[in-house]
């Protein structure tokens, strides 16, 4: 089918986020063209542009960089390198430096310094948008991408729609970042409507395999009544029953299973009790958004209690993600990368993450060395590489295009019936081996249906690739849980609750028609059967 709009460019970014944005940047600056699409409108759309962020931001001394390394090393698993830890470290301070030079008013301390340890989401993003186009990047916004383009000498572009005006696109390019963000399953985590693993479906359409998707989940606190996941907040917080008695051994840091075990049977109440008024201050000028539900309910979250849940953000702030192959980020596919959430952070982060941080850090350098490479390799093509006729590779799925009639599976009951299998604690915050084979069996069962084609009454071809990539990811999610026979990180097996110093190794995972998980470095695989 031809496309409504038809460009040619060195290097196309999908996803329009942090890692996106700085990839993009980054190519321009190599000398390559660029064109990026979003599935929102670039600047505010994702996890980060409607929120505050702590980043890894460290100085660049020995004995800084060491301290920030081991802290949380045992979190993780020991599985995170210190040659990445060092290298992200190293290019975050660089490039947050020059966010500093873009113009990003970073707040000044009491003695005249910068503090640069924290961004607001709007502003951040707001001003990286500016910056693309200052560069030349081309965006396409509200433009979610549908398939990856190859031919035989690899990735070479892709095709999607533009959600407004249902006029579809096609953008021949020489190389390919994915940086579409993680998968949060659509549970409402603020920011997270768009992020429901479509890049992970799209690179294993093309070959590429998945790493650390058993690190996958993340459950963060929130208010029952807000969409606002604000975990570091909880340190300052004493966790309740219903009837004001404390709860033994409740936290944020450690003791957040207990809470999950309690919402199981019973409501849980926070208060930031524990929260001076210097620290309250802090707080509200750190993280305004936070306190919008509370003051609008006239709750007052240091006196008063309020009822919390555990809202599922999956390998948003999980560690999961395409695997990749080198210190550039590519892939084992040649022409594609891929950059933050989209990507494994197991290499700087092991088998533990949470909010920001680590994970902002990771969406600059990530993106800045996938931009980087991306446009060598495009360039290094040469004048006709972006013009080479490929074709799509959503078939590889078996996952249709198009909307089917009103007689298939309806988008809506897909997702609830996948959410039932990743949103209950009792099945993925604590696994074994029973529960995860169980949940498998539905979700092929739904795998399969998909495969007969999706009806949405609003003819939304978006949401059923959506359906098809979180479907996908629970897949991968769960294939990989029960590859790793022990708890690690935040996977925690109630059947292996220990840490095995025998399977301190990655654990790869892929497939679309049959689902795989093996370690890294073996050819075995777990193969889940029964999806033709």
């Amino acid at each position: 089918m031809t496309a409504d709009f038809h460009f040619h460019t060195d290097v196309l970014i999908i996803g329009g986020g942090p890692a996106g944005a700085w990839a993009a940047l980054q190519a321009v600056k190599e000398g390559a063209k660029a064109v990026l699409v979003d599935k929102g409108y670039c600047g505010t759309s994702g996890a980060t542009a409607p929120s505050g962020t702590g980043v890894w931001y460290v100085k660049p001394t020995s004995d800084e960089q060491m301290k920030a390394m081991k802290s949380r090393e045992a979190l993780g698993g020991y599985l995170a390198e210190r040659s990445w830890m060092k290298r992200v470290l190293d290019c975050t301070f660089e490039q947050v430096n020059e966010l500093a030079h873009f113009g990003y008013p970073f707040p000044v301390d009491e003695k005249g310094i910068s503090q640069r340890t924290t961004l607001q989401g709007p502003e951040y993003m707001r001003l990286m948008r500016r910056q693309l186009q200052k560069a030349g990047v081309q965006i396409l916004d509200h433009s979610p991408a549908l398939e990856l383009l190859a031919d035989e000498h690899g990735v070479a572009g892709a095709c999607g729609i533009n959600n407004q005006t249902q006029e579809t696109w096609r953008v021949e390019a020489a190389a390919v970042v994915i940086a579409t963000g993680g998968c949060a399953f659509l549970s409402g985590a603020l920011g997270t409507n768009v992020l429901t693993g479509d890049g992970y479906l799209l690179a294993t359409e093309a070959g590429a395999a998945l790493s650390g998707m058993e690190f996958s989940n993340a459950y963060s606190i929130s208010p029952a009544f807000s969409p606002i996941t604000k975990s570091a907040f909880y340190k300052w917080a004493t966790f309740y029953y219903e009837d004001g008695t404390v709860i033994e051994g409740a936290g944020s840091h450690k003791g957040r299973s207990i809470i999950a075990r309690t919402l199981m049977t019973q409501p849980v109440y926070a208060r930031l009790d524990k929260a001076d008024e210097r620290i309250q201050k802090a707080m509200r000028l750190s993280q305004p958004n936070f306190f919008l539900s509370f003051d609008r309910l006239h709750i007052n979250p240091f006196t008063q209690m309020f009822p919390i849940t555990l809202r599922f953000e999956g390998t948003v702030r999980g560690t999961g993600g395409i695997h990749i192959a080198d210190e550039t980020c590519r892939t084992d596919i040649p022409g594609l990368y891929a950059a933050g959430d989209a990507a494994t952070r197991e290499l700087i982060c092991g088998g533990f993450t949470g909010g920001g941080s680590h994970n902002a850090a990771w969406a600059i350098s990530s993106g800045c060395w996938s931009g980087k490479a991306a446009a060598a390799f495009a360039v290094k093509q040469g004048r006709n590489a972006a013009n080479r006729h490929a074709k799509g590779l959503s078939e590889a799925s078996g996952i249709t295009k198009s909307v089917a009639s009103s007689d298939a599976a309806d988008t809506k009951e897909m997702i609830a019936s996948v959410q039932r299998e990743v949103f209950p604690y009792d099945r993925n915050w604590f696994r074994s081996e029973v529960r995860l084979q169980d949940s498998l069996m539905r979700l092929n069962a739904v795998w399969n249906e998909l495969k007969n084609g999706v009806y949405d009454k609003e003819r939304n071809i978006v949401r059923s690739r959506e359906v098809a990539a979180m479907t996908a990811t629970a897949r991968w999610m769960y294939t990989s849980a029960l590859e790793r026979k022990e708890t690690r990180g935040m996977h925690r097996r109630d059947d292996f609750p220990f840490m095995d110093s025998k399977q301190h190794y990655r654990i790869l995972s892929g497939g679309v028609q049959e689902v795989w998980a093996r370690p890294l470095g073996t050819k075995s695989s777990n193969h889940v059967k029964g999806v033709i």
